[in-house]
């Protein structure tokens, strides 16, 4: 007759390290708390001096008033800052939609010598400090003797529009199943009509959601865009050159509000066009499982 010991009771991770795990949620709900706060109560600052009814900059706000969207709107500087800014931001997200959607196929479908090389050279100029890019694209701008101009500007922000087109197609290509393209060919549809019918369909979000990103990159950039404009003045270098002007400071805030809304628009919609395909699967699976038998 062998006798046994009793299994020794294992206390549980949340029973051990209770009071441990506890505090370090709190520190960590804090943290996010300190860091959300350092993000974006400078833009809720801009927020409300865009309403303040004085010219002055002083804490409180004396009142607030719609008055200076008016002035902003009627000045002619800003409107063709803002238009420029729209013509520089639509191009450049054309341009990133076609040779970022491109490189993406290249590099997810074919296997080549030099491709992962590739991918990497595609990704660097978002990685690369803005100030390095303006520079290059200056002298490059100067050595072929184009003229600084619109043109310069959608050429200067596509470089980097191009990396967040990039990532968002080649990101949704490696979730596709390649059966899918397959059993269209099997079914009798060429090239054209499986691009149609079924490639494009499962990218669609992901060009959507990388035509916001780089438009939204293009309208508020300032760094690369003083290396490429010339005389040109979007609106990022519009409250550049007149923030130090204390009579254009209401303007200046009304300006950077509007800023802060088209740029803050686009990523919010590009963020739930990502989330949208895991949503669906999340929303089906307890459907799926009330049909089960």
């Amino acid at each position: 007759m062998s006798i046994t010991a009793p299994p020794a009771q294992r206390s549980t991770p949340a029973e051990s390290g209770f009071t441990e795990s506890r505090a370090v949620r709190i520190l960590l709900r804090v943290a996010t708390y300190l860091v959300l706060a350092f993000l974006y109560v400078p833009l809720a600052i801009v927020v409300i001096y865009a309403f303040n009814e004085s010219r002055g900059q002083s804490w409180p706000p004396s009142g607030f008033t719609t008055h200076w969207f008016s002035v902003a709107w009627h000045d002619r500087e800003v409107r063709s800052a803002l238009w420029l800014s729209v013509q520089a931001g639509l191009g450049a997200t054309a341009i990133a939609l076609v040779l970022g959607s491109a490189a993406a196929f290249a590099v997810h479908r074919f296997r080549f010598f030099g491709r992962e090389t590739i991918s990497f050279v595609l990704v660097l100029p978002i990685a690369l400090p803005g100030i390095l890019t303006g520079i290059a694209l200056n002298s490059a701008i100067n050595f072929s003797g184009i003229p600084f101009s619109l043109l310069t500007i959608i050429v200067g922000h596509a470089t980097f529009c191009v990396v967040v087109v990039y990532n968002n197609v080649v990101a949704r290509l490696r979730r596709t199943p390649g059966s899918l393209v397959e059993a269209s060919m099997d079914l009798g549809a060429d090239g054209w009509q499986t691009f149609r019918r079924v490639t494009l369909p499962n990218l669609a979000t992901a060009l959507v959601a990388g035509g916001l990103l780089a438009f939204a990159l293009s309208f508020d950039e300032i760094i690369v865009t003083n290396f490429t404009a010339g005389a040109a003045v979007t609106l990022p270098i519009f409250i550049l050159d007149n923030i130090h002007l204390p009579r254009n400071r209401p303007i200046v805030n009304v300006v950077a509000f509007v800023v802060i809304l088209l740029s803050l628009i686009p990523v919010y919609l590009a963020q739930r066009l990502t989330r949208e395909p895991a949503a669906r699967v999340i929303e089906r699976k307890p459907a799926a499982l009330e049909t089960a038998p």
